[in-house]
């Protein structure tokens, strides 16, 4: 089963942003993000990952498909659902959700401040295959 794992910039109010931590605390951090990558990898449950350059570098595009696109940056202007933006991903293939639940938690836990786990916020989205029943099926409704 595949899935995404999506880690966002958000955190906990109590986790300060990572531009604060010491360069140990970064350190250890990112060596913990790469102990599980390499571990994923060594599996076989890596599919793909990487991370994205900062949320202020995102553009907003929006369209009516006519026009020419309108094109936004965080700057541009209140952003209030745009606090927490995509920081990153991994694209596993694991036997179960549940594990990749467990992987989400070990990336969670990852150390922050003081060595304390993050806690940061890991969503996890299977990702639709061709074997997937359509959404006709799913209700089951007649199609």
């Amino acid at each position: 089963m595949k899935y995404m794992l999506l880690m966002s910039t958000a955190r906990p109010k109590d986790v300060p942003p990572m531009d604060e931590w010491t360069p140990e605390e970064q350190r250890a951090n990112g060596m913990c993000m790469m102990q599980i990558y390499q571990e994923l990898t060594e599996r076989g449950e890596l599919l793909g990952g990487e991370a994205l350059a900062g949320p202020e570098s995102a553009k907003f595009v929006t369209s009516d498909g006519k026009s020419a696109p309108v094109v936004t940056v965080l700057t541009d202007g209140p952003f209030p659902e745009a606090k927490e933006l995509l920081a990153g991903f991994w694209m596993v293939d694991v036997e179960s959700e549940q594990r990749a639940i467990e992987i989400a938690a070990r990336t969670s836990a990852a150390p922050g401040p003081g060595g304390r786990p993050t806690r940061r916020p890991i969503e996890v989205r299977a990702i639709m295959t061709g074997d997937m029943p359509d959404a006709a099926d799913a209700a089951g409704t007649a199609v």
